[in-house]
């Protein structure tokens, strides 16, 4: 099984802006999300984590025993000159264009399509893999990484086009679980927070 972690809050998630490829800190309750997750996690064997700090330090704090191996696949979606920017900056227009066609990039940056490309090549070599943890039913790979790219490892386990993505609601904190049936992939959890303690 595969278990997808979204990182804690940081400090620009708490202060509503985009936040793609910046590498801003988690605030205490992204560290206290983090930490909540850990009775979560039993059976992980392998952590894999985007390059970024809010990621990493997630990792650290969801699971302390285990050496995160960074993967780029799964860092963030670029925003180009928007990264860090009120999402108010962002007009109904670019939004819906955004939103409505999948090649379409905010501030110069990279379009959801691009990450769906990098995402799914990752996982379908895992489901290619036959010894991969994805086909193991009690030892697992978590993933710790952000909203696009648990978004777009959800759409491809639910073999639906990206834009799917646009109607789902992914937390600060969460965790996403996919497995496979039959050699198919198949969505087990979605967007499951644990109390904070």
């Amino acid at each position: 099984m595969i278990i997808l972690i979204r990182h804690g809050q940081t400090t620009t998630n708490a202060r509503g802006l985009l936040v793609g490829r910046s590498d801003p800190e988690l605030t205490e309750l992204g560290e206290r999300q983090a930490r909540a997750l850990r009775p979560l996690l039993g059976g992980v064997r392998e952590v894999w984590v985007s390059p970024l700090r809010r990621a990493r330090a997630t990792a650290a704090l969801a699971l302390p025993d285990h050496d995160a191996v960074v993967h780029e696949s799964f860092i963030e979606v670029d925003y180009g000159h928007l990264d860090g920017q009120p999402i108010s900056v962002v007009s109904a227009d670019q939004w819906r264009a955004f939103e409505s066609d999948h090649d379409v990039a905010l501030g110069d940056g990279e379009s959801l399509a691009s990450v769906d490309r990098r995402v799914h090549a990752e996982l379908d070599a895992l489901l290619a893999d036959s010894s991969s943890w994805l086909h193991s039913s009690d030892e697992h790979l978590a993933i710790v990484s952000h909203v696009s790219p648990v978004k777009s490892a959800t759409v491809w386990a639910l073999g639906v086009a990206g834009s799917v993505a646009w109607r789902t609601r992914l937390d600060n904190g969460s965790i996403t679980m996919i497995a496979t049936r039959q050699r198919t992939p198949s969505l087990v959890h979605f967007n499951v927070v644990p109390p904070l303690v």
